[in-house]
């Protein structure tokens, strides 16, 4: 077997993942996905290595890649992307032949991966949010986890200018994990842009809307609905105007993808 540097041995990437609507998604559930952040964090630290670099991806992710080039290339630059959709869950039972074990959403990696990093002396940085959800989330996450490190935080409301000195601050600081929400497709974009910048850096998990739910902002599914997939309904009935018509255009194309682009 070969080594991955992460102090262990690993199969091959196309054994650790199985094709679901076109994309290569991991078949490492929570607990196994929080460890190889940490492993792959403490690992940096022995020198300026590129950081390892996890995405997720849910029906509208797939629905974008398939109309978007680009954001698909995007996508496929990354080491991981995760499964943050219970839809996608129980249809890869019937569509691929390497069935995903569970939903590895990034509001419950964080907590696995805080847990892990909090005894192995890790640092976080969260970038995205406004300036208030970002400071809650910050203090409730740090509440949660009292041993749990921050190297800094930043909101996610800057312009273009401001990008290179904000980079070239998270560069310094050296955070081992950063979670970055800006939204699908910008925090793609910006860690596509700005990868090679951050050497030193650890991990980066591009996080959605991670930061509203830690806050408060936002609230989770009663856990009935996330385990038969039903998460994007209670978000539409919370949100109507800004969700319904996003998964009237996406959950129809990001179905047909799963059913004739998985294997």
């Amino acid at each position: 077997m070969e080594t991955d540097g992460l102090g262990g041995e690993r199969q091959d990437r196309v054994d650790q993942t199985t094709i679901i609507g076109g994309l290569p998604i991991t078949l490492l559930d929570l607990e196994e996905s929080a460890r190889l952040f940490v492993e792959a964090a403490l690992s940096a630290r022995a020198g300026n290595k590129r950081p390892y670099y996890s995405t997720s991806a849910n029906g509208q992710v797939i629905a974008l890649a398939r109309s978007d080039a680009p954001f698909r290339a995007l996508l496929l630059g990354a080491d991981q992307i995760h499964a943050d959709g219970m839809p996608m869950v129980l249809l890869s039972r019937f569509f691929s032949r390497k069935a995903l074990k569970e939903r590895v959403a990034t509001t419950d990696l964080v907590h696995s991966v805080a847990a892990q990093a909090e005894q192995a002396g890790l640092s976080f940085y969260f970038l995205g949010g406004t300036p208030d959800v970002n400071r809650t989330a910050v203090a409730r996450l740090q509440e949660a986890y009292p041993k749990l490190r921050f190297a800094g935080a930043r909101d996610g409301y800057f312009t273009a200018d401001k990008e290179p000195a904000i980079v070239a601050e998270i560069a310094a600081l050296k955070p081992d994990i950063l979670w970055i929400g800006l939204g699908v497709p910008l925090e793609q974009q910006f860690v596509a842009r700005n990868i090679d910048k951050l050497t030193g850096v650890g991990v980066i998990k591009t996080s959605g809307g991670l930061f509203d739910f830690i806050s408060g902002k936002n609230s989770r599914a009663p856990a009935w609905m996330q385990n038969v997939g039903l998460e994007w309904l209670y978000r539409t009935i919370l949100e109507p105007r800004r969700l319904l018509s996003r998964y009237l255009k996406t959950n129809p194309i990001a179905l047909w993808q799963i059913m004739f682009n998985s294997r």
